[in-house]
């Protein structure tokens, strides 16, 4: 990224940069923990394999992972009328009602019906901002894991294909109900897990189940102005209290990936980590105080994204610039399928 002019705040153009398209990591590593790493400690960076995690982690530290599981959540079929549909649920909500996205040449109506995959027909219960309500004929969950499609990301240009069924997955992920991977999971295999348990470092999990608006373009200059989507998320007790005695013991708490770092955050947002389900639209730009996470594991993201924004707010605005460049110059692979960071709060205890 170029260095931004000074400014009285922060605006859309601070966080934007160029990314030769090659770049962008349209297939997976032949083996999951075989990405590069750059670690960023401060101004420092250091290029690394994700296979050093071991070594960089520390005896009493906490791996924090997101269990959440990606739904065949990407549907094609037809309105009444004949026109091609296009559905990509966001989240599902009780046994048979969804809100989904709907793609076709012209909205379709409150009261009319998508057939889906010639296999099952919606109803559409009417729309919700930029969203629609949908109404399965049965149990919603079974019937997109049944007939649906893995929704790969708008920037892998190519139909999902078999091996995407377990490599757009996490080794980890049971909790079903994001339509995109928490993609810094990716790079973990069981045979990582086992290495970083055995070097003394714990591991717990939360859930957060990511919405299709992980991908929405940030739309306005002024960044006060940006509504972010909410995403639903779990914080287990076990995790609460895993957190606490790392913290005691004087161990780094390590988020895997943007998700979990939102989830803590969020769940701590008065001040304390609740134990509990709840919703949140945490927006984190520069500026923002962190109370629970003090290492960050993720991929390289999106120019004038929020997860830019957040990782920005994390390790600092110009350290980051310097860090992408290095990352660009470095030919590092980008996005979902691509290289790993590894970044240390400089104001973490």
């Amino acid at each position: 990224m170029q260095p931004a002019e000074p400014r009285s705040a922060l605006t859309l153009a601070d966080f934007d940069y160029l990314l030769p398209p090659e770049l962008i990591a349209q297939t997976p590593l032949p083996q999951r923990s075989a990405s590069r790493l750059l670690e960023m400690d401060g101004e420092r960076l250091a290029d690394r394999h994700f296979t050093d995690l071991p070594r960089l982690l520390r005896r009493g530290d906490l791996l924090v992972l997101n269990d959440s599981r990606v739904l065949h959540a990407r549907l094609l079929g037809r309105k009444d009328s004949g026109g091609q549909v296009e559905v990509l649920v966001e989240r599902l909500e009780g046994d048979v009602d969804a809100i989904a996205q709907v793609r076709a040449s012209k909205s379709p109506r409150s009261g009319s019906r998508l057939c889906l995959e010639d296999a099952f027909e919606v109803e559409v219960l009417g729309r919700e901002g930029e969203f629609y309500r949908l109404r399965f004929p049965g149990d919603a969950v079974e019937l997109v894991e049944r007939h649906g499609r893995l929704p790969l990301p708008p920037y892998i240009e190519r139909m999902a294909e078999a091996g995407d069924e377990t490599r757009y997955q996490t080794v980890f992920a049971r909790e079903k109900g994001s339509v995109a991977a928490p993609t810094a999971g990716l790079h973990f295999d069981h045979e990582l897990l086992a290495v970083l348990r055995e070097a003394g470092v714990s591991i717990a999990h939360v859930t957060l189940h990511v919405g299709a608006g992980t991908f929405q373009p940030v739309r306005t200059e002024n960044l006060a102005e940006h509504r972010m989507h909410t995403e639903r998320y779990t914080v287990p007790a076990a995790t609460v209290e895993a957190i606490a005695d790392t913290r005691a013991a004087g161990g780094r708490v390590i988020a895997v990936g943007t998700t979990t770092l939102r989830t803590l955050e969020g769940a701590a947002a008065d001040g304390k980590l609740k134990v509990g389900a709840g919703e949140t639209a945490i927006f984190i730009t520069p500026g923002f105080r962190f109370r629970v996470v003090d290492s960050l594991i993720t991929n390289f993201h999106l120019p004038k994204s929020t997860l830019l924004m957040l990782v920005s707010a994390f390790g600092g605005l110009e350290p980051v610039r310097a860090a992408y460049s290095r990352a660009i110059a470095g030919r590092y692979r980008f996005f979902s399928y691509g290289d790993a960071m590894l970044l240390h709060r400089t104001d973490s205890r």
